[in-house]
């Protein structure tokens, strides 16, 4: 299997390169956001609680997020493997989602971080955020979002660093040159492992 945990600050591109790595490769999207919105518009208690985080810029707790997690990983499985993106966020969260891929005799193949200057992030976000009308683009969350990022990426960086499965993408340019710097790592990374 091939498992992709796809890292970077907001508006770094995720979803994008996501859409694209899932199409070439042919896995599943695992995105703990997208999972989180979904139970807000389906008005769930989790999205009720997620909503109250989510607004203020703050991370959703753990166990609700493992918890979402677990549950598609269940649903979706996929031979073929997965792209996670925005998982995991802590070292907790990483113990856990090694946790779910042992239990299915699978691992995480390689950590690629897309990494982007913090001005042009916020304006990425800014654009987006009234392109798409989302309330945890807004200026002040923004800046708590990418110092939220900050606080937490050294020490995912280092999980996987020691694993030797942590690689960096330069994240500026066309959506096609950051993809096919992407491609690059994904297929050094899975012959490495085969």
């Amino acid at each position: 299997m091939l498992n992709i945990v796809l890292y970077g600050p907001p508006g770094a591109g995720k979803g994008t390169q996501s859409g694209k790595i899932i199409e070439k490769y042919g896995l599943v999207h695992a995105s703990t956001g997208d999972m989180l919105r979904g139970e807000i518009a389906a008005g769930t208690q989790l999205g009720k609680e997620a909503k109250k985080y989510i607004d203020k810029g703050k991370l959703v707790p753990d166990d609700a997020v493992i918890g979402a997690l677990e549950h598609f990983i269940q649903e979706n499985f996929n031979p073929k493997g997965f792209v996670f993106d925005g998982f995991p966020r802590n070292l907790n969260q990483a113990e856990s989602l090694d946790s779910m891929l042992a239990e299915r005799g699978t691992s995480i193949t390689v950590m690629i971080a897309i990494e982007v200057e913090e001005q042009e992030l916020m304006k990425r976000l800014k654009i987006r955020g009234e392109s798409e009308s989302r309330s945890d683009d807004e200026n002040a969350v923004i800046r708590n979002r990418l110092k939220l990022y900050r606080k937490t990426t050294d020490i995912i960086k280092s999980y996987y660093e020691k694993k030797g499965k942590f690689r960096s993408v330069d994240g500026i340019g066309t959506v096609e040159e950051i993809f096919s710097r992407i491609c690059s790592v994904i297929n050094e990374a899975y012959k490495i492992k085969a």
